[in-house]
């Protein structure tokens, strides 16, 4: 940790002095919803304490500024190591209040006393989320390369390098109170005949089958599939049916993790998390919005009723008591034009605004219309709860948990990255690259 470094915060009193003065609207507009949607037979108090409770986690990652590979171009007071990450990722919880843990990547995340980074982020209200490992790009030093796969990689070396690396990671893991790691591998092939297809994904399922056999018992193992990049033609983990044929293949603590850009276009992402819910091995989530591929944009930014959509899924699942339905819940985002702080809390924002959304759906007439094949009444009664504005719910359950009735006014108010900027001076050049 950077000792005897002044480490910035929030004033003690922006979020009060924020919220004075919106305080009395948002009371009144919170009375003509709860009165709007009493007609409708919903308790408003019932879903704010449901949005309350929600939360997702922020990736350590999404606080700096994410790169194209193109270019990367640094924003002001980026944070310079794990702590500092961990400083603007308390900020974003003191302000949105939907945020309590972080997920760590190893090893851009590797610190010398992980007992200290716990305390650390305990002291800001933080916990730890999935740790995730790496074994897409070499780091320096690395006595064998992941140019040609990592835990598929025809060398035996190179595969137990990239095992050794994950069970690495479950060990910090544990020290940080985690309970989950997350796999996701670069591996695959670029040429036709480059890789014989079935064999990659047979040492991909050996390899993992080390990794989940140090899993400790109350773990999960997440898998992460990917449609393409940077294998273009033929990427071993494509998609969630080989996800979920190797979780069904590795044991009851394999699950699939769905990021909602890792589809090709106009896919039925929703269709793909009910198939998971189904087969008891949805694992959780990696949220951002895409136009054309993985473009990692803010959740929300371009498909709101998509997102709405996945949710009604899930509160629905949630509402059938599904077993083994309690999936984990990450932003997954690359900020090159805006404040890293700014889009995540907008972010989680539009993740709370479509479950809110999605649990003003009625069921039972819902239920109905899809029973008597009355299709139109069908999606207009999920469109009448996407309508809804919930905002008044969204800001009463911050202003209930402390948080900001308006996260982006407040956090502009604070001076914040004004402040970061002066404590902490720019590490170099903008350097070219995916970050």
């Amino acid at each position: 940790m950077n000792a005897g470094t002044a480490k910035p915060a929030l004033a003690a009193n922006i979020v009060e002095q924020s919220n004075a003065p919106l305080a009395a609207a948002l009371q009144e507009d919170y009375e003509t919803l709860g009165r709007q949607l009493q007609r409708r037979g919903i308790d408003i108090e019932a879903i704010t304490a449901a949005v309350q409770a929600f939360g997702v986690a922020i990736p350590s990652w999404g606080v700096g500024t994410g790169g194209t590979r193109f270019a990367r171009f640094p924003g002001p007071g980026e944070p310079r190591d794990i702590f500092d990450k961990l400083d603007d990722c308390a900020v974003i919880q003191r302000l949105c209040g939907a945020t309590p843990t972080v997920s760590l990547h190893i090893p851009w995340d590797r610190t010398s006393d992980y007992r200290e980074l716990r305390e650390y982020a305990a002291s800001r209200g933080l916990g730890f989320d999935a740790v995730n490992s790496n074994t897409f790009q070499d780091q320096p030093g690395q006595q064998h390369s992941y140019k040609f796969g990592s835990l598929t990689h025809t060398d035996p070396a190179v595969r137990a390098l990239a095992i050794e690396h994950n069970l690495d990671c479950i060990r910090i893991g544990r020290e940080l109170g985690s309970r989950a790691l997350t796999l996701w591998i670069a591996d695959g092939a670029n040429f036709p005949g480059q890789q014989h297809l079935a064999r990659a994904f047979e040492r991909y399922l050996d390899s993992a089958a080390e990794i989940y056999a140090a899993l400790p018992d109350d773990w999960r193992l997440l898998l992460e599939h990917k449609l393409y990049e940077p294998a273009f033609y033929a990427t071993v983990l494509q998609d969630w049916g080989s996800s979920l044929l190797a979780a069904q293949t590795l044991g009851r603590k394999a699950f699939c993790l769905v990021d909602l850009g890792h589809h090709a276009p106009n896919v039925n992402i929703e269709m793909i998390v009910a198939r998971l819910i189904h087969a008891r091995r949805l694992g959780g989530f990696h949220f951002n919005d895409s136009k054309y591929g993985d473009d990692d944009l803010d959740a929300g930014s371009i498909d709101p009723y998509r997102l709405f959509l996945v949710f009604n899924e899930l509160v629905d699942a949630d509402g059938r008591r599904v077993p083994e339905l309690r999936p984990a819940y990450m932003l997954d985002q690359s900020h090159n034009v805006t404040d890293p702080i700014e889009s995540l809390m907008t972010s989680a924002v539009e993740l709370t605004r479509a479950y809110a959304q999605a649990l003003l759906v009625d069921r039972d007439a819902l239920a109905h219309h899809q029973q008597v094949n009355d299709a139109l009444m069908a999606t207009q009664t999920l469109k009448k709860a996407f309508t809804t504005d919930v905002s008044p719910i969204l800001a009463s359950a911050r202003l209930r948990g402390d948080a900001a009735i308006d996260p982006i006014g407040a956090y502009r108010a604070s001076g914040y990255r004004t402040t970061v900027a002066r404590l902490r001076p720019a590490a170099g050049s903008a350097r070219s690259g995916i970050v």
